[in-house]
């Protein structure tokens, strides 16, 4: 039996710091919040674990800090299956993504880079083998974009396919799209990129808006609202979110984007791994934290099934 491909993720590792409250505060409001914990974060991490907890080989490219926490991050990808001889150190701080969190689930974070903005072109080009010879490679924007630009390039040339998380929405150059094979914005991502906002319901016209743009295939990550699958063969499908109670929406379209590379590197279709990602989403609401809420494949199943409880 010929040797897995890994998913290669490159991307940013993050320790977020994580405090409950009744709502999201306005600017100058001060609010008592009701809870405080420390998760292992970054988009980058998020992606990488969700995959490796499916059970597929996953390599993760990135920088950690010479801090407490850098050792702490390393150590916890590392069980989750995760390879880390990819990730150097640097020094200084890891990065920190400072959340709060609503008692509706809802989301608010300030992301600080520290050791992810230290994941260079020089970093791709000391791991240029692992890029060439991986099935996927999934990146995100919590490094620098001059590294996206270049990790694009080099895919483009292997002909491996790419899937860009365009997070935290930034303006990209024209000539990148092209060299996307899944381009998977959330919903406010994507208004950014069209530079207007979606119309509910019309999410055919948006995703072929971007298509347009020279991207091979677009996910939108709509939420409580599901997704919307479109390709430039003009394959499209809504897919339907499934019900679950939600308590912490942190890191559900990392958990879609690491469910999907590996559905399609375990041989589903394109449309069966949407499904099957966007199942594994909605396990990863129903719990707290990023990492520790990524969904296992039995879990992924007993949700497509109706089994899941």
């Amino acid at each position: 039996m010929p040797e897995k491909k890994p998913i290669v993720v490159v991307g940013s590792i993050n320790m977020d710091l994580v405090a409950t409250a009744p709502h999201i505060p306005a600017a100058g409001e001060t609010i008592l919040g009701t809870d405080f914990q420390m998760h292992p974060g970054g988009k980058g991490a998020n992606q990488a674990v969700a995959a490796a907890r499916l059970g597929y080989p996953v390599q993760m490219i990135g920088q950690l800090g010479n801090d407490g926490m850098g050792q702490q991050l390393r150590e916890y990808l590392s069980k989750q299956g995760v390879d880390t001889a990819a990730i150097g150190t640097t020094q200084g701080s890891s990065g920190v993504a400072l959340i709060t969190v609503s008692a509706k689930g809802e989301n608010s974070i300030v992301v600080t880079p520290g050791s992810n903005s230290q994941v260079t072109p020089a970093v791709l080009d000391q791991n240029i083998d692992r890029i060439r010879n991986a099935g996927i490679v999934l990146a995100q924007l919590e490094i620098p974009l001059e590294t996206v630009l270049h990790l694009a390039k080099l895919c483009a040339d292997a002909n491996v396919p790419f899937i860009l998380d365009p997070a935290p929405a930034q303006e990209l150059p024209a000539s990148l799209y092209s060299q996307i094979t899944w381009f998977t914005p959330n919903e406010t991502e994507a208004a950014f990129y069209l530079g207007h906002s979606l119309k509910e319901g019309a999410y055919d016209e948006a995703a072929q808006e971007l298509i347009k743009k020279g991207i091979k295939n677009v996910i939108l990550k709509l939420g409580e609202k599901g997704s919307y699958f479109a390709q430039s063969s003009g394959s499209e499908a809504q897919i339907k979110a499934r019900t679950v109670h939600a308590v912490d929406s942190t890191g559900a379209g990392d958990a879609y984007n690491g469910a999907f590379a590996a559905a399609l590197m375990l041989g589903q279709s394109k449309l069966e791994a949407a499904m099957f990602a966007s199942a594994a989403a909605a396990i990863s609401v129903t719990r707290h934290g990023a990492q520790e809420s990524m969904a296992t494949p039995a879990e992924v199943e007993q949700m497509l099934d109706g089994t899941w409880k």
